[in-house]
């Protein structure tokens, strides 16, 4: 039986994406079911479409979380980790990947309906975590350089995305690789080396 009284419905949206967010941590997206995160809250599923209105709006809600989690990481990380700000980075992303390989896949697997509209709240917390490399990537490259920095930032990010994923599924290894995150990082390094960065500024 539901416990509808027993939250407001700020309170019933951070229970549920809490619950559903410890929840996909243990069984990934493709085994995410409403009904169980609806569960675990103590409630029906309905709850989930009276409060969220859709599966897609709660999952993107998750979703954010990893996102402000894997932020904040990304920030202390960066603080504790010395002179090698590049280096740190593209390290930081494999360990939030490896570490978190049901919240990190999720966040590439779901697709949204064409005509959903991301809410400004999760909008803007997904934005802080490229900001937070767009900025290393910034103060990385020379005042003179004419790199268009939110294009370069996108366009890293794919490769060491497309790394990190090899990695996690195993492909890396199948095709004779044993070391995909040097390799992500040499790669990052050579584009930014063409845009003026030295390694040892």
């Amino acid at each position: 039986m539901g416990r509808r009284s027993d939250h407001t419905r700020e309170e019933l949206q951070e229970l549920l994406v809490s619950q559903g967010h410890a929840l996909l941590a243990q069984t990934g997206l493709t085994r995410l079911s409403g009904r169980e995160i609806a569960k675990q809250a103590g409630y029906s599923v309905g709850t989930i479409y009276n409060v969220f209105g859709s599966l897609d709006h709660l999952i993107v809600a998750i979703n954010s979380r990893s996102f402000e989690i894997w932020a904040n990481d990304l920030r202390r990380t960066l603080d504790a980790g010395g002179d090698d700000r590049i280096g740190t980075l593209v390290a930081a992303y494999f360990a939030f990947a490896q570490q978190n390989p049901h919240l990190w896949s999720a966040i590439y697997e779901h697709h949204l309906p064409a005509d959903f509209a991301l809410p400004d709240e999760d909008a803007a917390r997904r934005a802080a975590l490229t900001a937070i490399v767009e900025n290393e990537i910034d103060a990385a490259l020379p005042a003179d350089s004419r790199a268009d920095i939110a294009l370069l930032t996108r366009s890293l990010i794919a490769v060491v995305h497309g790394h990190c994923s090899l990695a996690v599924t195993g492909s890396f290894a199948l095709m004779g690789g044993d070391d995909p995150l040097e390799c992500a990082l040499a790669r990052v390094r050579e584009i930014l080396a063409a845009h003026g960065y030295r390694a040892d500024q």
